[in-house]
């Protein structure tokens, strides 16, 4: 581990003003930690943001709710407002990692998190999101885990986020302090597809600090299906997730949100078959549908071609549970 020297601001302006290309926010620790042990980050300086205050879930004026940076990953799944209200968060959330590491991990950091894809933790093999210009091998290699959607020839690995895929299908907008000002960020904008840039996750400068989520107002708090598909049944990533949410009336669908997650680099939402699914009644065959458009466009490497037809068919067992009603299925109030 290269040696760093470490920091605790008082404020956030503070942290904001030590931040530079060579240093990292550090918060809970659990995948920066991880990148530091394997010397696939190398930071300079630390710049611990812990005690700034930014844990706090509170309604905003519009009927939302605006969630700190720094709110832990199992206080905000099993926060009163949160299960009633943005009750798709909470079950993805419950469905990622331990309850050890969501004790720890915060959600500001959860949006930060890196991809799990093989070649970038080996730093003994080329990675153009560690190193850029220096090639994929994921692309020929071992890529079981890999991107199927919005890949390039620079990079096919995925996000491996399941709080994100949640946020995405919520609409939620990511609050920013830079050293000028404080911007938001619509959800679906923050996080990038890899392009020729791999080694750029999301849209922050090096100088900005996430401080808040902020959720819209609540529309969705019945018909939702936090749906993941993994090779175990407890702490792994997502082979395939699907969020799914729909606002029926009279029978008929009036408004569906649907995103995808360990299928593309960010968390992978179609706003034209969330569209198409508007105004219909809910059916099998509508649902199979939505699943082949959003799935026309993948590309499959030599190793994860099953997860195409998987994703479809995790697509329609999603929409058909979240018709079903949270009461109906069970699931957590």
């Amino acid at each position: 581990m290269t040696p760093f020297s470490y920091h605790k601001p008082a404020s956030v302006s503070e942290a904001i003003n030590l931040a530079d290309a060579s240093s990292r926010f550090i918060a809970g620790g659990t995948n920066l930690v991880d990148l530091m042990k394997e010397n696939v980050v190398r930071p300079n300086r630390l710049i611990d943001i812990s005690g700034l205050g930014l844990n706090g879930i509170r309604a905003t004026s519009d009927g939302g709710v605006l969630i700190g940076a720094l709110v832990s990953n199992a206080d905000l799944a099993w926060d009163p407002i949160i299960q009633q209200h943005y009750p798709l968060l909470s079950e993805a959330i419950l469905a990622g990692a331990s309850p050890q590491l969501r004790n720890m991990a915060s959600t500001g950091g959860n949006l930060l998190q890196r991809t799990r894809c093989y070649y970038f933790y080996d730093t003994g093999t080329p990675c153009n999101k560690r190193e850029p210009g220096s090639g994929c091998p994921a692309r020929t290699g071992l890529n079981r885990i890999h991107a199927i959607l919005g890949a390039s020839d620079a990079c096919v690995a995925t996000h491996p986020s399941d709080m994100c895929v949640a946020l995405a299908a919520l609409e939620a907008v990511v609050h920013v302090q830079g050293p000028a000002a404080e911007r938001q960020i619509p959800f679906a904008a923050f996080h990038r597809l890899p392009g020729d840039a791999p080694e750029r996750d999301n849209q922050l400068a090096t100088d900005e600090l996430v401080v808040a989520i902020e959720l819209p107002p609540p529309a969705f708090e019945q018909h939702y299906r936090y749906l993941k598909i993994r090779d175990r049944a407890s702490y792994a990533f997502a082979l395939v997730s699907v969020a799914a949410a729909l606002n029926l009336d009279g029978g008929v669908i009036q408004q569906a949100r649907l995103a995808l997650g360990g299928v593309a680099h960010k968390p992978w939402r179609d706003t034209a078959v969330e569209g198409m699914l508007a105004g219909q009644a809910p059916s099998q065959a509508l649902f199979t549908q939505a699943a082949h458009t959003v799935l026309q466009g993948a590309q499959p490497l030599s190793h994860n071609g099953f997860k195409v037809a998987l994703a479809q068919r995790a697509i329609v067992r999603a929409l058909s549970e979240a018709v079903l009603g949270a009461s109906a299925r069970g699931a957590r109030p």
